[in-house]
């Protein structure tokens, strides 16, 4: 048994994990222990329902509940940074001194504590979270909604100077990485690209019969993303649409009901979204936020067909070559029609493995991970 230990301070329970951030934390807490790592896990929620799961790859897990209200809303701390504090956390913390990993910028609350000094403090980034709740704001109908991202982009851009007492930054995409390395020379900052559900290319050649976009649609840059696939790229489109995803807003679903060549998926398991994603013949992808590393891209490379995007997309991914890429609305239509004339070979399923075991390997990513948390040590 290794002797080994890390802790690590989740934003949120990583159980069942059916949205991106949690996904990157669970796949990351079953690829280190495979390697032998030690995990004790934190978790904030604001409901607590203990995933019992969890305990097949931690040696603990802690759970605590997120300091909702008032409280938390009338600081100069972004709310979701406030909300995720804990004395009983920070005690934990303190009985040992194994490294920790912070959970994006989320779990950063005692990242700076003088108690925390000395110790190996790993930030991992998810997003640069100010121009994430920036382009949130740009993307929500509410005015009430669009007042609450703003305020947040506004406190997380104030919080960011936390970052200095990271030992190192462990970063999603290669631009992020950049950015970060500008705004804190003197932190180590390592590109480490998100963990994920998938260990080998599993995409089927031949052809589907509906092209699909999917993701969590409760977020607003997805749902903002849905509505422009409806209004500018299917409006006048024969081929099918599938949109699937988490939790649709009520005008997303409204948007669609007369539409007979589109249907929306509220909620799917993860087994039907992965045959969803196996079975169409293309992945539509397009984002007016080039923040992070898109998990939903992996998922369609790992085992859809063809994989269509927006440039904002590939940001700082390195995966261009594998994806039609298309400019706004007409580029788009043109690109689906030459894609359905086409059927997906065998030799794209190679060209994709030698391009994605390389560099989103989960089993390598777990070595670099520990590599970087454990110099040294």
């Amino acid at each position: 048994m290794s002797n080994r230990h890390l802790h690590i301070v989740s934003f949120a329970i990583p159980y069942p994990a059916n949205f991106g951030g949690v996904i990157d934390v669970y796949y990351k807490l079953k690829a280190l222990h495979a390697q032998g790592i030690r995990i004790h896990l934190h978790c904030f929620a604001y409901r607590i329902q203990p995933a019992p799961e969890l305990l097949q790859y931690c040696e603990s897990v802690d759970y605590y509940f997120r300091n909702t209200g008032l409280a938390a809303a009338l600081t100069l701390k972004p709310y979701i940074v406030a909300s995720r504090r804990s004395s009983q956390l920070l005690t934990r913390l303190l009985q040992d001194d194994y490294p920790i990993l912070f959970e994006g910028l989320h779990c950063c609350y005692y990242l700076g504590h003088p108690a925390l000094r000395g110790r190996t403090l790993i930030y991992r980034e998810s997003n640069i979270e100010h121009a994430y709740y920036y382009q949130l704001a740009r993307a929500e109908k509410n005015i009430f909604n669009t007042t609450y991202f703003l305020l947040a982009s506004l406190k997380l851009r104030m919080f960011q100077p936390i970052l200095k007492y990271a030992t190192k930054m462990l970063v999603v995409s290669e631009e992020d990485r950049q950015y970060l390395a500008r705004k804190f020379p003197d932190n180590m900052v390592i590109y480490l690209p998100s963990f994920h559900p998938s260990d080998a290319v599993n995409s089927l050649p031949g052809r589907g019969e509906y092209a699909l976009y999917h993701g969590n649609l409760s977020v607003p840059e997805n749902s903002k993303a849905a509505e422009y696939l409806v209004k500018n790229v299917f409006d006048s489109n024969v081929y099918p649409l599938v949109i699937a995803g988490l939790n649709p807003p009520v005008w997303l679903q409204k948007l669609v009901l007369d539409k007979k060549h589109i249907h929306l998926l509220p909620n799917p398991t993860h087994a039907e979204m992965e045959t969803l994603v196996q079975e169409s013949h293309v992945s539509i992808m397009v984002t007016f936020q080039a923040t992070g590393l898109k998990l939903k891209l992996l998922q369609a490379l790992y085992n859809g067909r063809f994989t269509l995007v927006n440039p904002a997309m590939l940001t700082g991914t390195g995966l261009g070559e594998l994806c039609m890429i298309a400019q706004d609305a007409a580029g788009l239509k043109t690109a689906i029609d030459k894609l359905f004339s086409r059927t997906f070979e065998a030799g794209e399923i190679g060209k994709r493995e030698k391009i994605l075991e390389g560099r989103f390997s989960n089993q390598l990513n777990a070595i670099r991970l520990i590599d970087a948390v454990f110099e040294g040590r």
